[in-house]
């Protein structure tokens, strides 16, 4: 049992939380949908649930993805985690659909809501739940990314560097976006409807709601599409591994260098050119003291280096002039 729950504290904290925070507002929310029968609550009661089935999919494919490489899967479970996103994107894409024509239905055919101050506190409620995930997954991001940043200044860094977050983290990111501006939509739809005669806003902010929750579709099914077949590391990632490399006093160039990301980790791919006159057996140690020095990176899950004799050309600043880390 120790070891059952040492592997669940291994999973994505954020979508953890934004699961049980989201299970919370689609039960709260469904309750008062039914009640009031207004169009925008159950636009974000559905939202909600497709929140938390997403997150709670991909929690456990993040635990999946921190399992250790097998002889049957040499480069680990990485990707495990892109398959779960996939199906949580097929989730919010059905959530999507039904809302947009239960919108275009309260269009057609206004429905009287009822229960004001029962929708007015669950909203509010909501968009406090919803914007404290948020705050709190932006944070995640500043973590994961190794950026510094504090106070106001997390929210535009967060959004430069959500590509680098591990894939939980970005699906978590944009989905509790639309969740609060959702239900910011919502609150508005139900205030506006109450007051005055404007009863066609309650369909106009369910469709919205559930364009938004099409627009998260696709943004996450783009990015773990990409992650299925294997992007390039981002540029930090990149020079942060040359840095590492490069720093070793006997090494002296980067013949080739290809760093792949799975998940939340790189595989660093590279041969590297060292001072002439060593012995093989001086050369192995050092490769092997550069892979060790690399391994020390959380991000980084496995190193496969080649040494070569220096060839006596700045191979590196020729790749890096020409804007890529692939291959020659």
């Amino acid at each position: 049992m120790s070891s059952f729950w040492a592997t669940l504290k291994k999973g994505n904290t954020s979508s953890a939380t934004a699961a049980l925070g989201n299970t919370g507002l689609a039960i709260a929310k469904g309750f008062a949908a039914v009640f009031s029968g207004s169009g925008a609550m159950f636009a974000s009661a559905m939202h909600s649930v497709a929140d938390a089935v997403n997150q709670f999919f991909v929690f456990f494919g993040s635990v999946l993805a921190e399992k250790k490489p097998t002889p049957r899967f040499p480069t680990g479970f990485g990707r495990v985690i892109n398959i779960f996103c996939m199906v949580a994107v097929i989730v919010v894409t059905i959530m999507a659909y039904e809302t947009i024509i239960k919108g275009f239905h309260l269009i057609s055919e206004p429905a009287e809501s009822s229960h004001f101050w029962l929708n007015f506190i669950i909203l509010s409620l909501a968009v406090i739940v919803d914007g404290y995930v948020l705050v709190k997954v932006m944070f995640e991001i500043i973590h994961e990314a190794r950026v510094e940043a504090k106070g106001f200044a997390v929210i535009p860094a967060a959004f430069r560097n959500v590509g680098r977050a591990a894939p939980p983290t970005r699906l978590v990111f944009y989905e509790d976006i639309v969740a609060t501006l959702g239900a910011l939509l919502a609150l508005i739809a139900v205030i506006v409807t109450t007051f005055t005669s404007f009863a066609l806003l309650d369909g106009i902010a369910t469709i919205l709601i559930g364009i938004l929750m099409v627009g998260v579709a696709f943004k996450v099914g783009y990015d773990n599409m990409v992650g299925l077949i294997g992007i390039a590391a981002p540029k930090e990632i990149e020079d942060r591994v040359a840095k590492v490399i490069l720093s070793d006093p006997d090494v002296t160039d980067i013949n080739q260098m290809r760093i792949v990301q799975e998940g939340r980790f790189y595989h660093v791919e590279s041969y590297v050119e060292l001072r002439t006159g060593l012995s093989l057996a001086v050369a192995d140690d050092i490769k092997y003291r550069i892979r060790d020095s690399l391994l020390t990176d959380p991000d980084i899950s496995d190193v496969t280096m080649g040494i070569l004799e220096d060839n006596g050309v700045d191979d590196w600043k020729q790749l890096t002039d020409q804007g890529t880390n692939v291959d020659k």
